[in-house]
Order: C-alpha cells, then sequence, then structure tokens
C-alpha cells in the first residue's frame, strides 16, 4: 500500500487541509502583550466550550497539566493523583521538580478515584503530614474508560467537603463528551481546571488548553511565562485549534464506532482475545495466544505491509482510531492480523 497506516495513538493524526489553510492566513499578532486577535478568539472559544471563565493556550498537554499545578499549590503540598495517571506516570516527575509538590498515587482497580479511595489518601491534620490541597482525575483515562457524571459529581463533591481543589487531565476529554453524549461543559463543571488537548483525534498540530477562572488563569499566565511558553505570533497554531474545536468533535463518533467495528472483527481471529468491558472510546486492547517470538514480530511485519503499529506492552496490544484511519484501513489490518497469526 502506498499510504501509511498509523494506528499507534491518535497523537499521529495530520492537520486537516482547512487546517491547513487557515494556519497560513491566520491575523496575527504578539501574544505575550495580548495583542494576538487569533489566540484570543480560540480561548475565547475553548472557556465557553469547558464552562469556565477564561482559558489559556500552552505547547503541550504536560504544560498545561504542570502549570495547573503550580498554580493550585505551593512547595510542600500533597496532591493526589492516580497510580497510572499521565502526570503520575508520564510527565517526567515535573510536578516535584517544578512545582515541589509530592505526588500521592491512588491505586484503583479501574484507575477512577472514588470517593473512598480519596478519602484514604488525605493525608492527616497533622503536624508530621504535608498538606492535600489538589486532587487531579482523568476524563477519559488512558485505558479507553469513560468516567460517569454520578462518580464525577460524588468525587469532586468530597474534594470540596476536604477544601481540595480539583484539576483534571481532559487530554481526551471530547472523547469522553461523545461516549457519553453530552457537552465536554457537563463533564468540567465536576472540576476546578481542566485541560485539553487540541491535537489527537481533534486533529490540530499543536496544543492545548488550561481553562478555568479568570483568576486563576491570570496567575496560570505568569507561570506560563516562568516555564517558557510564553509565545509570540502563535495564531497560526491557534487557528488548527479553533477549527479543532468547532469542527472536529463530530468526527470523534466516527472513531469510536471504528474501534468498536474492528474489536468485534478482531474478536473473530483464533487466538486474540480482545477487551471489551469498559472500552467507550476510540481504542482497542487484545492479548494473544501465540509464543512470544510471534507477538514481538508484528510491529516488523506490520510495517512492511505500510501499518504502523506498537509492540506488546503490560501483555497486551493496543490499536487506535483516529481521522486519519478508514474502515477500509482497519478491514486490512485485521486481515493482515490474521494472516500474521496462522
Amino acid at each position: 500500500m502506498s499510504k501509511i497506516i498509523d494506528i499507534r495513538s491518535d497523537t499521529v493524526t495530520q492537520p486537516t487541509p482547512e487546517m491547513r489553510r487557515v494556519m497560513a492566513e491566520a491575523p496575527v499578532g504578539d501574544d505575550v502583550y495580548g495583542d494576538d486577535p487569533t489566540v484570543n478568539r480560540l480561548e475565547a472559544l475553548a472557556a465557553e466550550k469547558a464552562g469556565k471563565e477564561a482559558a489559556m493556550f500552552v505547547p503541550s498537554g504536560t504544560m498545561g497539566n504542570q502549570l495547573a499545578i503550580m498554580t493550585h499549590t505551593k512547595r510542600g503540598d500533597d496532591v493526589i493523583c492516580g497510580r497510572n495517571s499521565h502526570i503520575f506516570v508520564h510527565e517526567v516527575g515535573a510536578a516535584s521538580i517544578l512545582s515541589g509538590v509530592i505526588l500521592n498515587p491512588v491505586d484503583s482497580k479501574d484507575d477512577v478515584i472514588y470517593p473512598g479511595l480519596l478519602e484514604k489518601a488525605i493525608r492527616e491534620d497533622d503536624i508530621h503530614c504535608p498538606p492535600t490541597t489538589l486532587l487531579c482525575i482523568e476524563n477519559a483515562l488512558a485505558t479507553g474508560m469513560v468516567v460517569p457524571l454520578d462518580v464525577m459529581e460524588k468525587v469532586y463533591n468530597t474534594a470540596k467537603a476536604h477544601s481540595l481543589n480539583v484539576h483534571m487531565d481532559g487530554a481526551r476529554l471530547f472523547n469522553a463528551a461523545a461516549a457519553l453524549g453530552i457537552p465536554a461543559a457537563e463533564i468540567t463543571k465536576y472540576t476546578d481546571t481542566v485541560m485539553f488537548c487540541l491535537s489527537k483525534g481533534l486533529c490540530a498540530p499543536v496544543g492545548s488548553i488550561l481553562a478555568g477562572s479568570r483568576e486563576f488563569i491570570t496567575r496560570a499566565r505568569k507561570n506560563r511565562k516562568i516555564l517558557g511558553g510564553g509565545m509570540r505570533q502563535c495564531g497560526i497554531l491557534a487557528a488548527a485549534g479553533i477549527l479543532a474545536l468547532t469542527e472536529m468533535p463530530a468526527h470523534l463518533a466516527v472513531d469510536h464506532e471504528n474501534a468498536a467495528w474492528l474489536r468485534q472483527r478482531l474478536a473473530k481471529i483464533p487466538g486474540v482475545h480482545v477487551k471489551e468491558d469498559g472500552i467507550q472510546i476510540n481504542m482497542v486492547f487484545f492479548t494473544l495466544d501465540h509464543p512470544m517470538e510471534v507477538i514481538e514480530s508484528l510491529p516488523e511485519k506490520f510495517l512492511e505491509r505500510g501499518v504502523k503499529i506498537n509492540g506488546i506492552s503490560a501483555g497486551e496490544m493496543r490499536f487506535v482510531t483516529n481521522h486519519d484511519v478508514t474502515r477500509e484501513d482497519l478491514a486490512y489490518v485485521a486481515d493482515c492480523l490474521e494472516e500474521f497469526l496462522k
């Protein structure tokens, strides 16, 4: 095949032709001065979508999360997060390096921090303990699960009963909203701040949003400058972000449907065991009843057929559907896998 089919992640999506056009034509200014009209449009739109007073454009989701932690806390604070959360596992220990906080990871069988788990994790009001001031949650999860609204509400109320702020890593917030069939703001109302990506399934080439109260974002903007995140004529990037928020969320349901189709197709292949329970977004997880040498050879074999996949991790394989992959592409992937496993 001449086309490369990339199902390693939805981070590999390409900006759409319309995004490339509006990027080239975007009016720009110096955003550090607040003079970039396209950035200002994006931030106003993002705040509206998130149901918050204000929003700020940042280069990456990791920076957005770290700015939230930096702005919510003071050095020495205790921050509760999931044991498998992006903030704990995939951000290079940045919370401790940049903000001087202690990450307090919570174990949960499905990676959701339920009210009872939260209460157990909160540090005692004792001279020997750091004060717990912030809870960091996720929705959707990297496991493909979407946290139900009633759980979000109970967790938020529990946090507030203990005077904790709540930040949500909503990298795939709009996937969660699509899966639940509700506006994103219905999810984020159970948070004080939220970060969400404009890339991934929304296809913007660069950028994320941090949203919260006007006072919070004012302070976060200064912290963004400290971290080197102040950008100049970045309306070129923000223009794609506007399309990401206005045009692309409607396409996420297609990604979810394609993932559901692929799960059903792979389940028909002998020796392939597809995880079904709790997968609500654009991810497919499965295990294989095959020798490890066969499993480890799959990335190379797929690449020879024009398909990029990741290798096995923690005993399972993951395929991720995205805007650049069609149902026909996925049928080809399934046919290849079936052939390789014979």
